[in-house]
């Protein structure tokens, strides 16, 4: 459980950070996926755009963690769990 947090609350906190960025960029109405507009409401956009961001946040947490896992193994040394 602890690990889980570890991933998931930064990966939170940037995944809603980047959002904010992205979209006072860009406006919703505007975007286009492959050549074709968006046919959602902002509303929808923003969300899927939030869950989007943290999902990759997410996953470049979760590498970290296995990563530095993977190299605590490796040199015998212990990550304090």
């Amino acid at each position: 459980m602890k690990r889980a947090m570890w991933i998931l609350w930064p990966s939170f906190l940037v995944g809603g950070t980047a959002e904010m960025v992205f979209f006072t960029l860009l406006d919703p109405a505007d975007l286009h996926v492959f050549g074709n507009p968006v046919e959602l409401s902002r509303t929808a956009i923003y969300t899927l755009g939030f869950f989007l961001f943290w999902l990759f946040t997410a996953a470049s947490s979760a590498l970290t963690c296995y990563l530095l896992q993977t190299s605590n193994e490796s040199t015998g040394e212990s990550t304090g769990q």
